[in-house]
């Protein structure tokens, strides 16, 4: 499907629901309310997943730090997701292990044992194993550990590429009939007693004004300031705004585990393996007071994440082995907690029926987007007459059906070796690495590309080391990517082993091509709301 073409205009109520927002949850709710048959609209006022859904530490994971908060039903409600997701997308998320160094100073062996056997067990697991002990003086993850680190903990999650999750679902929804229109800022929501008139204003084109049955506010940290200033509504609830940083340095260990860290504030750090050659540092918790057009990273965090990893390993970082870093803004529902590491990562959805339905989305977390969905789908069936049951917990994701081509597999994780297996066999003349990166990026995806290719030329050129205009032409057409930033650091992540001169190759290419044909949504043409 061509995520490009043009749609036709539609008489009547024109959706079911525009759900303003796409990010995870937006992107999520959008595929689950496509699948049950509603007419779907998703807009996004930028890329799909510029912000907060591309700027996580990239875990699907029960949040082990959260018992020590009481947040039993949120960790068992994660847990429980954690294996749901990695046989949905068994190519984009994979098992993790993390060790945790013990420091006695901060809390005792028998408070973390206690934990650890309450995370084994507050959900069912098939795939992930049960925590262990570790002897760091005998086990490869002590090495890189500075000397008086003897003893550690281990426990599984898993780790996903966080802007492709998202991508995927908006693609899902998209495969499902929904209308997907990333760079569409939507300025204004007029509400009647049976629909919403919505005003839209797609980037380079003119504004236009679309009727819906019910809409869902997933703007995250623009959800209140949707219901205030384009809905002319007071929010019942509040979002505490907390800034989350994140760094990238050269690889610290040579091993596939990862680390969880307790910092002298009490808080966890994560260092994880990243892209093969880095390891990715995080994440700050930080009050923001600023803008949300332009996050970033300031001189403290930086400075923290580097003293507390450096207390841990062996070789100290400095800001200056600093390769990268990025930073998102989490919608937390404010509780009034004093502590923003305390706030709970849970969420709340609430329906307004004083006229045409509204569906608010408050908090959330990237682990628990798929139930998020389905409860957003529930609460709305019953206003809009859906009969669509819910469909999304056995149902792979786009490319994740890796067993159509390599066979019943005995784990989500064999299917992808497969797989892989399968794509250097095919097409032995593909790099390894090439091989790699599409097999864990794309899954089946992939062969839309690769199937009619005989040799290297039947890809097209290579734009970039390892980046192939076969690709570019996916990541265009399909998955809405429109300039390089789309491309480099969320789609893919070439940008981080790219060169200057090889990421303006990459930029040039983009802008080279046709712009998409307009109109991008079935739109009622309209200077507002009427």
């Amino acid at each position: 499907m061509d995520t490009n073409a043009p749609a036709l205009p539609l008489q009547g109520p024109l959706y079911d629901v525009v759900v303003v927002g796409g990010g995870i949850n937006g992107c999520g709710i959008a595929r689950d309310l496509a699948g049950r048959g509603a007419r779907v609209l998703l807009v996004e006022q930028h890329d799909l997943a510029a912000h907060t859904s591309s700027a996580s530490t990239k875990l699907i994971h029960g949040g082990l730090r959260y018992l020590e908060y009481g947040e039993f039903g949120l960790v068992r409600k994660a847990l429980q997701e954690r294996e749901v997701l990695l046989r949905a997308a068994p190519h984009l998320i994979q098992p993790l292990t993390f060790v945790m160094p013990h420091d006695p100073g901060m809390r005792p062996a028998w408070m973390i044992r206690i934990g650890l056997w309450l995370y084994d067990h507050l959900a069912r697991r098939e795939l992930l194993p049960a925590s262990t002990a570790l002897d760091l003086r005998q086990h490869p993850a002590g090495q890189p550990l500075r000397d008086g680190w003897t003893r550690a903990f281990a426990y599984a999650d898993g780790w996903v590429d966080d802007a492709r999750l998202v991508v995927l679902n908006a693609l899902d929804a998209a495969q499902r009939g929904a209308v997907v229109a990333p760079r569409t800022r939507c300025t204004g929501l007029q509400r009647h007693a049976q629909h919403w008139m919505v005003t839209l204003q797609p980037d380079g084109g003119a504004p236009a004004t679309v009727r819906t049955r019910a809409v869902v506010n997933a703007a995250g940290p623009w959800a209140e300031q949707l219901l205030r200033e384009h809905a002319g509504l007071p929010p019942r609830r509040h979002l505490r705004l907390v800034r989350g940083s994140h760094i990238v340095v050269p690889r610290l260990f040579a091993h596939d585990a990862a680390y969880l860290l307790q910092a002298r504030d009490r808080r966890v750090i994560f260092a994880i393996p990243y892209e093969q050659r880095y390891t990715l540092v995080g994440t700050t918790d930080v009050e923001h007071h600023a803008g949300l057009d332009a996050v970033a990273i300031d001189a403290d965090e930086t400075a923290y994440l580097c003293a507390e990893v450096s207390r841990y390993f062996r070789r100290a970082i400095t800001p200056d082995d600093v390769v990268w870093h990025y930073s998102g803004v989490r919608p937390l529902l404010d509780d009034e907690h004093g502590n923003p590491a305390a706030v709970t990562r849970d969420y709340r959805l609430e329906l307004d029926t004083a006229g045409a339905p509204l569906l608010t989305v408050w908090g959330g977390k990237i682990t628990t987007f798929r139930t998020l969905a389905e409860e957003a789908a529930q609460r709305l069936a019953a206003p809009l007459a859906l009969r669509g049951a819910p469909w999304t917990r056995a149902a792979p994701l786009p490319g994740g059906d890796l067993e159509r081509v390599v066979g019943p597999c005995a784990t989500p994780m064999q299917a992808l070796q497969r797989y892989r297996a399968h794509l250097q066999r095919r097409w032995p003349w593909l790099d390894a690495a090439v091989v790699h990166r599409w097999a864990r990026a794309y899954g089946t995806l992939a062969l839309d590309w690769l199937e009619p290719a005989r040799e290297p030329h039947d890809l097209g050129r290579q734009v970039a080391p390892g980046l192939f205009e076969a690709e570019l032409q996916h990541l265009h057409r399909r998955e809405w990517a429109r300039d390089a930033d789309d491309v480099l650091w969320r789609r893919t992540k070439l940008g981080l082993h790219l060169e200057a001169a090889q990421r303006a190759a990459v930029a040039d290419w983009l802008q080279r091509l046709p712009p998409p044909d307009k109109p991008l949504v079935p739109l009622e043409r309209g200077a507002g709301c009427h």
